[in-house]
């Protein structure tokens, strides 16, 4: 059963969250031959205050 893990800063959509629960699942489904029914994405939420850039908070870069 593949599974991939995700991590994005917050912030995103439904939609664009669907979006990239659908296009890594058809990639992993291609990629490995996976039914589509046995392939998981967790998608993990990270604060742009938690998420660091070159040593600086996303946050800070006003991202």
């Amino acid at each position: 059963m593949p599974f991939a893990q995700i991590y994005l800063i917050e912030g995103r959509t439904e939609a664009q969250k669907r979006a990239v629960i659908e296009k890594v699942t058809a990639a992993l489904c291609e990629a490995v031959g996976a039914p589509i029914a046995s392939v998981r994405v967790v998608i993990q939420e990270v604060p742009s205050s938690n998420w660091g850039i070159a040593g600086v908070p996303a946050k800070d870069l006003g991202r």
